[in-house]
């Protein structure tokens, strides 16, 4: 499911995909324009959203959920992910910020309504390097290790 870059809207989806769905984990995939790397966020932050979003609006109080957790760190271990997952082609790094935006701000949000079940990976654009069958395969052998370490035998 594509996210919009609006923080309300990517919140009611978010809260909405929790719900109904109730899945086991989901993985957000965020586009990280200015690097060249896969980045494996471990936790979301609750506050400092001052940037505005697509639509020019930026949350109320400049945070996900008021009175929620400073950050909430996702159940996903990233840097065992990060130790024991390669990708022959493209460097892959461990990160503690995913950057204050719409991504974050998904991330937090799903973070908080799946208890820690959630993941996000940051992606670098699409581009003669990176493309989009090397970018997929990738983040199945990614999405694969995180599943593996919830406890879910390949599919």
């Amino acid at each position: 499911m594509q996210l919009p870059v609006v923080y309300q809207k990517a919140k009611e989806q978010v809260i909405k995909i929790w719900t109904t769905l109730q899945p086991l984990l989901t993985v957000h995939v965020g586009l990280a324009s200015s690097t060249t790397l896969i980045i494996l966020e471990q936790c979301g932050k609750n506050k400092g959203y001052q940037d505005r979003d697509a639509c020019g609006f930026h949350p109320e109080g400049a945070c996900c959920v008021l009175d929620g957790p400073e950050k909430i760190e996702s159940a996903i271990n990233m840097k065992t992910l990060w130790k024991n997952v390669s990708v022959e082609g493209i460097d892959i790094i461990f990160s503690r910020d995913a950057g204050r935006y719409v991504c974050d701000y998904t991330y937090y949000t799903s973070l908080y309504y799946g208890n820690g079940r959630a993941a996000l990976i940051h992606v670098p654009p699409l581009s003669k390097s990176v493309t989009a069958d090397f970018l997929g395969k990738a983040l199945q052998t990614i999405i694969l290790a995180m599943l593996e370490q919830c406890g879910v035998d390949h599919i």
